[in-house]
């Protein structure tokens, strides 16, 4: 296996947020070619055994899932790392977004891939949050005051519902280049936002 030292991400994305439809959500609900995704935006471009290391995978399992990923435009060659014969991969878009249509699909097949996807989602926050309470006492003290595990219950309707997210959307773009980005304190920091209504009683 090739040494393989992090790499900078390239600045800017080649595209900032994918738009799933039936089709491109059908190619991305498998949970490692969604693990593989994850971990090219946030760890940066790797080769196939690269990524097959950091999962605890095959290579043989990760070159086949990201030539899927490619096929549906979520990945792609990046020419500047390669050298020789060896492949490097970086993810093509920032996020993903979900088309309207989705939500209404009555198809089996889309269905259950928009399961899978959320459900893989779900379980990868769950995972997120459960290791920073586990590891808190290996940071710096601030971390502790800056971090946050809130939860809110409001009664609106699904328009204002909408609009709020929009706007803590928003809110959050704010700060995805900051200033203070490349601080000798800064760290990754990692926002989870959840809304969803309620049964009551």
């Amino acid at each position: 296996m090739p040494n393989e030292q992090p790499q900078p991400r390239r600045a800017p994305w080649p595209q900032d947020t994918r738009v799933l439809d039936p089709r491109s959500l059908r190619g991305l609900a498998h949970p490692l070619r969604i693990q593989l995704l994850r971990s090219l935006r946030h760890d940066g471009p790797a080769t196939a055994s690269g990524l097959a290391g950091r999962l605890g995978e095959s290579s043989g399992a990760t070159s086949y899932h990201l030539r899927q990923l490619a096929a549906h435009g979520f990945v792609e060659d990046d020419p500047s790392l390669g050298k020789g014969r060896e492949r490097w991969w970086r993810a093509v878009q920032r996020g993903i977004s979900w088309d309207e249509s989705l939500h209404h699909d009555t198809d089996p097949a889309v269905r259950g891939a928009a399961d899978l996807l959320l459900h893989e989602v779900a379980a990868h926050h769950t995972q997120e949050l459960s290791t920073w309470i586990a590891t808190r006492h290996d940071w710096d003290p601030f971390w502790a005051g800056a971090s946050d595990m809130s939860d809110f219950t409001l009664r609106l309707p699904p328009a204002v519902a909408r609009d709020l997210g929009e706007r803590l959307h928003a809110l959050i773009d704010e700060y995805r280049d900051h200033p203070e980005a490349d601080a000798a304190d800064a760290a990754r920091v990692r926002l989870h936002l959840h809304a969803f209504p309620q049964r009551e009683g």
